[in-house]
């Protein structure tokens, strides 16, 4: 095998994992071990390659095409409750700014406390929102109704469901072929 590098001819190789139901274990970010994640996996039995790539890797008495697509072989239940994280709050209102609406990348946004911490506003989902950093200087640490400045959506928790619904509408920025069946295959057909 290849001596502990990422990379196999300039390339990763990424592969995709699939809870057992064949599904993502996440969306966004994109479920994906490095190939020798996967292939350790492989050897201990942990999952089912499903697609391989062509590249190969060789061991002095082995060698085998790195796997594209692999399934964990024991169902792994989504967490029922989210963690609270400002990825996730971003994740939770799509990263648009609650305020004006605009998207935009993680970089240009930070999060609001609907009600300012120096009001007695608490740091939890229900009184955090994703703002852009104009809105958020503008409306500082002023109560909604001060400032005419209302979340387009009443901040709350969202489910594991949701979290992974709008991680779906973000496409990675890698996207083997052998990946297409697998990220869309649940999704609603157009008409």
């Amino acid at each position: 095998m290849p001596d502990g590098g990422s990379f196999i001819g300039g390339q990763t190789f990424p592969a995709l994992v699939l809870n057992a139901d064949f599904r993502p274990l996440s969306y966004f970010p994109l479920s994906i071990w490095s190939w020798q994640d996967a292939v350790k996996a492989v050897f201990l039995d942990r999952v089912s390659v499903l697609n391989e790539y062509e590249a190969v890797v060789h061991s002095p008495t082995l060698s085998m095409r790195l796997p594209s697509v692999i399934a964990l072989k024991e169902y792994i239940p989504a967490a029922r409750r989210p963690a609270f994280t400002r990825f996730n709050v971003f994740l939770r209102d799509r990263f648009e700014c609650q305020y004006c609406g605009e998207g935009r990348p993680t970089h240009d946004l930070t999060f609001d406390h609907v009600i300012p911490r120096s009001r007695g506003g608490r740091t939890t989902w229900e009184n955090v929102c994703t703002a852009c950093g104009p809105c958020n200087l503008r409306k500082g640490n002023k109560l909604p109704r001060e400032c005419h400045m209302h979340p387009r959506q009443s901040p709350r928790q969202p489910t594991s469901w949701e979290l992974q619904e709008n991680g779906r509408a973000f496409p990675p920025n890698y996207l083997h072929e052998s990946w297409r069946d697998y990220l869309y295959w649940d999704s609603e057909l157009e008409s």
